[in-house]
């Protein structure tokens, strides 16, 4: 997958930045602990990689976390949840879990909520799968002789082609923000897996966009296509551990796009000085 570097050319957080209301995204508290971000991998030091393999790291850290971490990288709950599911997706769209991943998912915790029931059906699909098999379904899906049953791609979902100009503004979107493909990767940013890394690093500060910034990027180069994705993953004649994270992806997204249409917490609160 895409190695992505931040050239650290932007700006911290303002501490009074525009930060969505914690309701905004309720659904997602109390389905997994909240992380303890560990601050070395997520302290803001220019031109650190972050590739899907640094990702699978960070999520095993914040989905199981252990003893011994470093004190974490101050953001509230809500970033923090944030940042657990885009990890979790972009880890498993990146490759597909060996037995011990399995076997952390099955540790997957939910609720009565369609985002927590999601999750305990992926449990369920984890406990039920083996690395092997998973392995087969993962090449079908997204590898397969050719081509594989699905192409998470927004250049393809949004044209019908690989590498069009869907991908060309995204690329243009990360110059912008800081964040560029490391020399020598060759995958295509708009792989529904790095997007997901993308979301997850300005979620948990590694990538330190401001809040209207990630609701600009989530609108433009992830609303237009990657709920139709995770769909057909849900649908795809192959998937079957996969079915469950493709319900997850949706929903998720679907948490993501109310959150994002909220106003952000000042104005809210400005709002309520106001009446």
């Amino acid at each position: 997958m895409t190695v992505l570097t931040h050239t650290g050319a932007l700006k911290k957080k303002a501490e009074n930045g525009d930060r969505r209301p914690q309701e905004a995204v309720r659904a997602i508290g109390g389905v997994l602990d909240a992380p303890q971000l560990p601050a070395s991998r997520l302290s803001n030091v220019p031109a650190r990689p972050l590739s899907v393999e640094a990702v699978m790291d960070l999520a095993g850290e914040i989905l199981w976390p252990e003893s011994g971490h470093e004190q974490p990288l101050e953001i509230d709950g809500v970033d923090a949840h944030r940042a657990q599911e885009y990890s979790l997706l972009a880890m498993l769209l990146s490759r597909s879990p060996d037995a011990t991943t399995l076997k952390r998912i099955v540790k997957l915790r939910g609720d009565a909520t369609p985002l927590g029931l999601a999750h305990l059906a992926l449990a369920q699909a984890a406990a039920t799968a083996s690395a092997e098999r998973v392995a087969r379904e993962y090449f079908t899906l997204f590898i397969g002789v050719g081509r594989g049953e699905l192409l998470p791609y927004g250049s393809y979902y949004l044209t019908g082609f690989l590498n069009e100009r869907p991908l060309a503004r995204l690329r243009e979107d990360l110059r912008a923000h800081g964040i560029e493909r490391a020399e020598g990767q060759v995958e295509p940013e708009d792989h529904a897996a790095t997007l997901c890394e993308i979301m997850a690093g300005m979620a948990s500060g590694q990538f330190p966009i401001p809040d209207i910034m990630q609701r600009r990027f989530f609108e433009k180069h992830l609303v237009p296509w990657i709920g139709r994705f995770f769909v057909d993953l849900e649908r795809a004649e192959a998937a079957e551990f996969y079915r469950p994270v493709g319900s997850l992806g949706r929903l998720f997204v679907e948490t993501e796009t109310e959150a994002f249409m909220l106003p952000p917490r000042a104005e809210a609160r400005n709002h309520r000085e106001e009446t």
